[in-house]
């Protein structure tokens, strides 16, 4: 069983610059602006053999009406919930701030076991200014600095010293929690999950992505609110439901280059870019109102060329008004007109917020991953292909006839199929089409792009 260990506190302070040293890998958008996390961040670290889970939380206020604020003091509270035990941060460089106050009086009244750590204690004159943090309250304090490792020690041993060993632990098996490969830090220890698909949930900002992480959840995992832009980091969570069991990776909206004007927002989307990259299926949603439009072509572009299953949701469908027994056909026919000639995508109409078709969409996405990791024999290729080809063959070039000898897949995790030939440089493309709508019809390659090579024989 993995430990929970939250670190909470009030804004820009350094939690999550600890958390991204915990589990050794860049996860969480670091800046000196003040509430750049917002949701919560899982991640699994070792200390001393014994693994544990820590979350990261976004700046915690008490008693604000801002709309993130006040969603992330939701957020917050969940984590506390959920955790074991709690560190507490506080920065040197400002002193107790009534912010500062308002947290440690919620904490105190929390029966769990809460370690504070004053951070920034970068240099032995800062170490003597930690002392006026024993007026808090909460006993004994660890001066670290997060951004150096400094002190990390001390702390992590202290946690640990809270949450004894259970005999139910099971410190040398892989903990059962959200975690994936980073490869930013490459001389991190890495944590990977393996035989879990990844779904990327894209889009742009505000057609309902955190929405239906939400309603698949059952639980407030992203916070969201009317305001485009709202998450910004990139959120694995791990989906074990009704058979199935993969991970979902909640992204920020994808925007024009034109309309990112911030590093964080930046940064957001280059995660979301890296996202695509990570995971074997995207699931694009756009707003059924607004329909397919540039961006949602770039997406596709950008799924397709590097070989990534696909699934459209068009959500917001309850917001359609006067809808008739022809507009979802009349509504796929455009989709597919625009996103031609890449056509044989699954598109599933839903609506997160009233929670219609949002399992449809994770069957067809775990459909799309089957179809994609389907390996086909051999034996079973040249018998079915080999007389359509004889039937239709290639177009002669130069008066050279082209013969294919045989086809095997590749091991690939794209569908890939090399077609053994005498000419292989003079098949055209139109032919390669022709073959490649042969595949999808006879194996349900809905979604899933297909390679086809010609290689000499």
């Amino acid at each position: 069983m993995s430990r929970i260990i939250a670190i909470v506190g009030r804004p820009n302070v350094g939690k999550s610059t600890l958390f991204n040293r915990l589990v050794g890998m860049r996860k969480a958008i670091v800046d000196n602006v003040s509430g750049v996390t917002r949701d919560r961040h899982y991640g699994v670290s070792e200390w001393n053999g014994r693994k544990f889970t820590a979350i990261d939380t976004g700046g915690y206020v008490h008693g604000s009406e801002d709309i993130f604020e006040a969603a992330i003091r939701s957020q917050v509270e969940i984590a506390i919930e959920e955790a074991d035990a709690l560190i507490f941060m506080v920065d040197v460089t400002c002193g107790i701030t009534d912010l500062d106050d308002s947290v440690a009086k919620m904490l105190r009244r929390t029966k769990k076991p809460v370690v504070l750590a004053v951070n920034k204690v970068d240099t032995n004159d800062r170490l003597a200014d930690t002392h006026e943090f024993y007026s808090l309250g909460l006993g004994d304090l660890y001066p670290i600095s997060s951004a150096s490792g400094g002190g990390t020690g001390e702390l992590l041993d202290e946690i640990m010293r809270l949450m004894p060993i259970t005999p139910d632990e099971e410190i040398s098996q892989p903990v059962d929690a959200p975690v994936w490969e980073d490869e930013e830090a490459a001389d991190a220890p890495k944590v990977v999950v393996r035989g879990l698909p990844k779904f990327a949930l894209v889009g742009k900002p505000n057609v309902g992505k955190s929405t239906l992480l939400n309603a698949l959840l059952g639980v407030e995992r992203s916070i969201v609110t009317p305001i485009a832009g709202t998450t910004r980091d990139t959120l694995h969570t791990e989906y074990k439901s009704f058979g199935n069991h993969f991970i979902l990776i909640d992204t920020a909206g994808l925007r024009k280059k034109a309309k990112v004007h911030e590093d964080i927002e930046f940064y957001s989307v280059m995660r979301t870019i890296k996202a695509i990259e990570e995971c074997d299926v995207c699931i694009l949603m756009l707003d059924a109102v607004d329909g397919i439009g540039a961006q949602e072509l770039n997406i596709i572009h950008l799924a397709e060329s590097n070989k990534k299953g696909l699934v459209i949701l068009a959500n917001k469908w309850d917001l359609l008004p006067e809808k008739e027994s022809n507009t979802t056909k009349e509504f796929e026919d455009e989709v597919r007109k625009r996103i031609a000639p890449f056509t044989d995508v699954p598109i599933i109409t839903t609506s997160a917020l009233e929670k219609q078709r949002i399992f449809k969409a994770i069957e067809t996405a775990c459909q799309v991953y089957e179809s994609k990791s389907r390996r086909i024999r051999t034996s079973e290729l040249n018998e079915w292909l080999l007389p359509i080809m004889q039937n239709t063959p290639p177009p002669a070039v130069r008066g050279k006839y082209i013969k294919v000898k045989y086809i095997t897949q590749l091991r690939t995790a794209t569908p890939s199929f090399a077609f053994f030939c005498n000419h292989p440089k003079d098949i055209k493309e139109s032919y390669k089409r022709f073959l490649e709508n042969q595949f999808r019809k006879k194996f349900d390659f809905c979604g899933v792009p297909i390679n086809i090579f010609f290689r000499q024989k």
